[in-house]
Protein backbone atom coordinates (compact mmCIF):
# COMPACT_ATOMS: atom_id res chain seq x y z
CA UNK A 1 0.00 0.00 0.00
CA UNK A 2 2.73 2.32 0.88
CA UNK A 3 4.80 1.27 -2.29
CA UNK A 4 1.39 2.24 -4.22
CA UNK A 5 0.87 5.82 -3.02
CA UNK A 6 4.32 6.55 -3.41
CA UNK A 7 4.07 5.43 -7.32
CA UNK A 8 1.31 7.46 -6.95
CA UNK A 9 2.74 10.43 -5.58
CA UNK A 10 5.53 10.51 -8.21
CA UNK A 11 3.35 10.11 -10.98
CA UNK A 12 1.79 13.44 -9.96
CA UNK A 13 5.04 14.89 -8.95
CA UNK A 14 5.53 14.36 -13.22
CA UNK A 15 2.39 15.68 -14.42
CA UNK A 16 2.55 18.95 -12.20
CA UNK A 17 6.83 19.39 -13.22
CA UNK A 18 5.50 18.44 -16.52
CA UNK A 19 2.42 21.15 -16.81
CA UNK A 20 4.83 23.78 -15.00
CA UNK A 21 7.47 23.62 -17.46
CA UNK A 22 4.74 24.27 -20.50
CA UNK A 23 2.87 27.07 -19.18
CA UNK A 24 2.06 28.43 -23.09
CA UNK A 25 0.40 26.04 -24.15
CA UNK A 26 -2.40 26.75 -21.88
CA UNK A 27 -2.10 30.98 -22.78
CA UNK A 28 -1.72 30.16 -25.74
CA UNK A 29 -5.08 28.12 -25.78
CA UNK A 30 -7.03 31.13 -24.11
CA UNK A 31 -5.51 33.73 -26.63
CA UNK A 32 -7.14 31.59 -29.38
CA UNK A 33 -10.16 31.42 -27.09
CA UNK A 34 -10.02 34.98 -27.06
CA UNK A 35 -9.27 35.21 -30.98
CA UNK A 36 -5.94 37.27 -30.21
CA UNK A 37 -4.69 34.76 -32.65
CA UNK A 38 -1.05 36.38 -32.78
CA UNK A 39 -0.71 36.52 -29.57
CA UNK A 40 -1.69 32.97 -29.81
CA UNK A 41 1.05 32.26 -32.03
CA UNK A 42 3.64 33.12 -29.57
CA UNK A 43 2.61 31.23 -27.09
CA UNK A 44 2.37 27.87 -29.06
CA UNK A 45 6.10 28.65 -30.67
CA UNK A 46 7.82 28.88 -27.09
CA UNK A 47 5.73 25.93 -26.07
CA UNK A 48 7.06 24.17 -29.09
CA UNK A 49 10.72 25.04 -28.20
CA UNK A 50 10.26 23.71 -25.23
CA UNK A 51 8.13 20.18 -26.14
CA UNK A 52 10.03 19.45 -29.52
CA UNK A 53 8.22 16.57 -30.23
CA UNK A 54 4.43 17.64 -29.14
CA UNK A 55 2.32 17.16 -31.82
CA UNK A 56 -0.47 19.31 -30.16
CA UNK A 57 2.07 22.36 -29.89
CA UNK A 58 2.82 22.26 -33.42
CA UNK A 59 -0.98 21.69 -34.71
CA UNK A 60 -2.43 24.40 -32.36
CA UNK A 61 0.47 26.44 -33.85
CA UNK A 62 -1.11 26.02 -37.11
CA UNK A 63 -4.44 26.87 -36.65
CA UNK A 64 -3.11 29.98 -34.95
CA UNK A 65 -1.35 30.80 -38.23
CA UNK A 66 -4.31 29.61 -40.06
CA UNK A 67 -6.78 32.12 -38.69
CA UNK A 68 -4.17 34.83 -39.73
CA UNK A 69 -5.04 33.53 -43.57
CA UNK A 70 -1.74 32.31 -43.61
CA UNK A 71 -2.64 28.61 -45.05
CA UNK A 72 1.52 28.07 -46.75
CA UNK A 73 3.15 28.61 -43.72
CA UNK A 74 0.48 26.76 -41.00
CA UNK A 75 0.87 23.32 -43.47
CA UNK A 76 4.18 23.33 -41.82
CA UNK A 77 3.05 23.21 -38.56
CA UNK A 78 0.65 20.77 -39.95
CA UNK A 79 3.08 18.20 -40.96
CA UNK A 80 5.36 18.63 -38.47
CA UNK A 81 2.24 17.58 -36.12
CA UNK A 82 1.81 14.57 -38.27
CA UNK A 83 5.29 13.86 -38.01
CA UNK A 84 5.05 13.86 -33.88
CA UNK A 85 1.31 12.78 -33.61
CA UNK A 86 1.00 9.10 -31.80
CA UNK A 87 -2.28 8.53 -31.78
CA UNK A 88 -4.74 7.83 -34.79
CA UNK A 89 -7.21 11.13 -33.58
CA UNK A 90 -3.88 13.56 -33.77
CA UNK A 91 -3.08 12.33 -37.04
CA UNK A 92 -6.64 12.66 -38.26
CA UNK A 93 -6.90 16.15 -36.71
CA UNK A 94 -3.38 17.65 -38.70
CA UNK A 95 -4.44 15.72 -41.56
CA UNK A 96 -7.64 17.10 -42.18
CA UNK A 97 -6.31 20.97 -41.14
CA UNK A 98 -3.48 20.07 -43.85
CA UNK A 99 -6.36 19.50 -46.47
CA UNK A 100 -7.59 22.72 -45.76
CA UNK A 101 -4.66 24.81 -46.51
CA UNK A 102 -4.16 22.82 -49.31
CA UNK A 103 -7.63 23.39 -50.35
CA UNK A 104 -6.69 27.27 -49.69
CA UNK A 105 -3.39 27.15 -51.91
CA UNK A 106 -6.01 25.16 -54.75
CA UNK A 107 -3.60 22.54 -54.67
CA UNK A 108 -6.36 20.45 -55.08
CA UNK A 109 -4.43 17.30 -56.00
CA UNK A 110 -2.53 16.98 -52.57
CA UNK A 111 -5.18 18.42 -50.69
CA UNK A 112 -6.93 15.08 -51.59
CA UNK A 113 -4.12 12.40 -50.26
CA UNK A 114 -4.77 15.00 -47.42
CA UNK A 115 -8.27 14.33 -46.50
CA UNK A 116 -7.92 10.82 -47.32
CA UNK A 117 -5.05 9.78 -44.96
CA UNK A 118 -7.32 11.53 -42.54
CA UNK A 119 -10.16 9.55 -43.25
CA UNK A 120 -7.46 6.53 -43.24
CA UNK A 121 -6.93 7.35 -39.42
CA UNK A 122 -10.89 8.49 -38.80
CA UNK A 123 -12.85 7.01 -41.62
CA UNK A 124 -16.25 8.04 -39.78
CA UNK A 125 -15.72 11.61 -39.57
CA UNK A 126 -18.49 13.37 -41.97
CA UNK A 127 -16.93 16.64 -42.43
CA UNK A 128 -13.71 15.14 -43.64
CA UNK A 129 -15.62 12.78 -45.94
CA UNK A 130 -17.40 16.11 -47.55
CA UNK A 131 -13.86 17.76 -47.86
CA UNK A 132 -12.93 14.45 -49.51
CA UNK A 133 -15.38 14.70 -52.10
CA UNK A 134 -15.31 18.70 -52.56
CA UNK A 135 -11.41 17.84 -53.20
CA UNK A 136 -11.80 15.58 -55.99
CA UNK A 137 -14.78 18.00 -57.31
CA UNK A 138 -12.38 20.75 -57.48
CA UNK A 139 -9.72 18.14 -59.02
CA UNK A 140 -11.82 16.86 -61.87
CA UNK A 141 -12.65 20.92 -62.98
CA UNK A 142 -9.20 21.89 -62.69
CA UNK A 143 -7.10 18.96 -63.59
CA UNK A 144 -3.20 19.65 -63.10
CA UNK A 145 -0.87 20.56 -65.95
CA UNK A 146 0.74 17.40 -67.83
CA UNK A 147 4.21 18.04 -67.10
CA UNK A 148 4.92 15.99 -70.28
CA UNK A 149 3.01 18.47 -72.41
CA UNK A 150 5.34 21.25 -70.24
CA UNK A 151 8.61 19.33 -71.22
CA UNK A 152 7.13 18.76 -74.82
CA UNK A 153 6.47 22.39 -75.26
CA UNK A 154 9.94 23.40 -73.66
CA UNK A 155 11.39 20.81 -76.05
CA UNK A 156 9.90 21.95 -79.12
CA UNK A 157 11.11 25.58 -78.06
CA UNK A 158 14.60 25.03 -77.22
CA UNK A 159 14.61 23.16 -81.25
CA UNK A 160 13.35 25.94 -82.55
CA UNK A 161 15.59 28.13 -80.90
CA UNK A 162 18.80 26.49 -81.96
CA UNK A 163 17.63 26.20 -85.97
CA UNK A 164 17.25 29.67 -85.51
CA UNK A 165 20.29 30.43 -83.81
CA UNK A 166 21.57 28.02 -87.06
CA UNK A 167 20.10 30.00 -89.41
CA UNK A 168 21.32 32.89 -87.98
CA UNK A 169 25.32 31.61 -88.26
CA UNK A 170 24.94 30.75 -91.73
CA UNK A 171 23.71 34.32 -92.56
CA UNK A 172 26.55 35.82 -90.59
CA UNK A 173 28.90 33.12 -92.84
CA UNK A 174 26.94 34.29 -96.20
CA UNK A 175 27.39 37.92 -95.14
CA UNK A 176 31.35 37.99 -94.35
CA UNK A 177 31.80 35.62 -97.39
CA UNK A 178 29.89 37.78 -99.29
CA UNK A 179 32.14 41.38 -97.75
CA UNK A 180 35.31 39.51 -98.63
CA UNK A 181 34.60 38.29 -102.11
CA UNK A 182 33.52 41.95 -102.63
CA UNK A 183 36.67 42.91 -101.90
CA UNK A 184 38.66 40.60 -103.98
CA UNK A 185 36.35 41.40 -106.80
CA UNK A 186 38.76 43.89 -109.52
CA UNK A 187 37.08 47.41 -109.98
CA UNK A 188 34.63 47.09 -112.60
CA UNK A 189 35.36 50.63 -112.93
CA UNK A 190 38.59 51.57 -113.22
CA UNK A 191 38.74 48.41 -115.66
CA UNK A 192 36.50 50.29 -117.98
CA UNK A 193 38.42 53.54 -117.56
CA UNK A 194 41.55 51.51 -118.62
CA UNK A 195 39.89 49.91 -121.61
CA UNK A 196 38.39 53.41 -122.85
CA UNK A 197 41.61 55.16 -122.17
CA UNK A 198 43.05 52.43 -124.70
CA UNK A 199 40.41 53.08 -126.81
CA UNK A 200 41.09 57.03 -126.88
CA UNK A 201 45.10 56.40 -127.19
CA UNK A 202 46.12 57.85 -130.62
CA UNK A 203 47.31 55.19 -132.97
CA UNK A 204 51.49 55.66 -132.62
CA UNK A 205 53.04 57.31 -135.79
CA UNK A 206 55.53 56.17 -137.28
CA UNK A 207 59.02 57.40 -136.78
CA UNK A 208 61.46 60.04 -138.88
CA UNK A 209 62.50 57.35 -140.89
CA UNK A 210 59.58 55.69 -141.91
CA UNK A 211 57.52 58.70 -142.95
CA UNK A 212 60.73 59.34 -145.05
CA UNK A 213 60.15 56.17 -146.98
CA UNK A 214 56.63 56.75 -147.19
CA UNK A 215 57.03 59.89 -148.92
CA UNK A 216 60.03 58.41 -151.40
CA UNK A 217 57.23 55.60 -152.47
CA UNK A 218 54.17 58.70 -153.05
CA UNK A 219 56.61 60.70 -155.07
CA UNK A 220 58.06 57.11 -157.15
CA UNK A 221 54.17 56.47 -157.48
CA UNK A 222 53.32 59.62 -158.63
CA UNK A 223 56.28 59.69 -161.42
CA UNK A 224 55.03 56.56 -162.44
CA UNK A 225 51.22 57.75 -163.14
CA UNK A 226 53.07 60.83 -164.95
CA UNK A 227 55.08 58.62 -167.34
CA UNK A 228 51.81 56.84 -167.74
CA UNK A 229 50.18 59.97 -168.81
CA UNK A 230 52.33 60.62 -170.79
CA UNK A 231 52.51 57.43 -172.91
CA UNK A 232 48.73 58.08 -172.83
CA UNK A 233 49.25 61.25 -174.41
CA UNK A 234 51.30 59.96 -177.39
CA UNK A 235 55.00 60.89 -175.57
CA UNK A 236 57.46 58.83 -176.81
CA UNK A 237 58.81 56.51 -174.27
CA UNK A 238 62.10 55.02 -174.22
CA UNK A 239 62.97 51.52 -173.81
CA UNK A 240 60.86 48.17 -174.45
CA UNK A 241 57.87 47.96 -172.21
CA UNK A 242 58.09 45.44 -169.11
CA UNK A 243 55.57 42.48 -168.41
CA UNK A 244 53.76 43.47 -165.15
CA UNK A 245 52.77 40.40 -163.12
CA UNK A 246 49.74 40.67 -160.49
CA UNK A 247 50.61 39.70 -156.74
CA UNK A 248 47.90 37.29 -155.74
Amino acid sequence: MKQFVHYMFLLFSVTLLAQEKDKNLPKGNRQFEEKNYAEAEVEYRKSQFKNPKAALSSYNLGNAIYRQNQPGEAKFSYSRAISEAKTKPERHKAFHNLGNTLMAEKNYQEAVEAYKNALRNNPSDDQTRYNYALAKQKLKESPPKNNKDDKDKNKDQDKNQNQKNQQDQKNQDKDKQDQKDQQNKPDESKKDQKENQNKEQPKPQPSGATKQRMESMLDALNNEEKKIQDRIKGKEVKGSPKRVEKDW
